[in-house]
């Protein structure tokens, strides 16, 4: 397949057109309150760090977004259990602060749906992977967010992100592409994303009732919601599987 990929700093025209892909995200993880306030200032202030592909008509069809940070700083240095959620604060706290960063965090993969499944994935994490290593980083993590797990909610994320075939290789299908990669599984970040509402707010977001106390098992979801409909709110905390690239 015949694909452009380049950064958004080199192709700043792109930064509306990506917004417009049809993907496959549920409707509630854009409801992360650290997604819905930090995501769009990847594209602004971390343009470098923006990778997007395009197609042989010029339309966008996958974007890679990553952040660097300072993982070694003081308070710091282990992979946080807060995950996804945390290691984008810690970005912009580090560029407000102006802290040097030592290490690049993948954010967000997404390949256009009438891509996916012929390896654009693959590609655009090897560009990204190549970004960090041009821009002289030796390390990029990924909290990954098992693109199979979602089938088994009721699965724990420890024993699932251990599973593995017959060849060696990571059962769940984005786990597997990382390790390819040359990934290591370091970890599993137990509350990578949180995403809270009214009970209201998650039966616009999902159409399901959610007038039953305890989990409910949504589409999309990696674990059950965790519903109280007496106080009228729901919760869901989402584990991710934290990967290492070394470059």
């Amino acid at each position: 397949m015949d694909l452009k990929i380049t950064t958004l700093a080199e192709r700043p025209e792109l930064a509306g057109p990506l917004w417009e892909m049809d993907d496959t995200w549920p409707e509630f993880i854009g409801n992360d309150p650290i997604a819905w306030s930090l995501i769009g200032r990847i594209v602004k202030e971390f343009p470098d760090y923006v990778l997007v592909a395009t197609d042989e008509r010029g339309a966008v069809v996958a974007k890679a977004f990553s952040v660097p940070f300072a993982l070694r700083a003081d308070g710091r240095g282990e992979l946080p259990d807060g995950g996804w959620d945390q290691v984008m604060l810690w970005a912009f706290s580090d560029l407000r602060h102006g802290r040097k960063p030592d290490t690049v965090s993948a954010i967000e993969i997404t390949v256009e749906k009438s891509f996916l499944g012929q390896g654009v994935s693959g590609r655009m994490l090897a560009a990204m992977r190549e970004n960090a290593r041009a821009r002289g980083f030796a390390e990029v993590v990924a909290p990954v967010r098992p693109n199979a797990k979602h089938l088994e909610p009721a699965a724990l994320i420890d024993t699932y992100a251990q599973r593995k075939r017959d060849d060696g290789l990571p059962a769940d299908p984005w786990l597997r592409v990382h390790v390819r990669a040359g990934g290591t599984i370091a970890k599993v970040a137990h509350a990578s994303m949180t995403v809270s509402g009214s009970t209201a707010q998650w039966q616009a977001w999902t159409g399901l009732p959610f007038d039953t106390a305890g989990p409910v098992e949504v589409p999309g979801a990696l674990v059950p919601v965790h519903c109280e409909p007496e106080r009228g709110y729901a919760v869901y905390v989402e584990p991710n599987v934290w990967v290492r690239h070394v470059l």
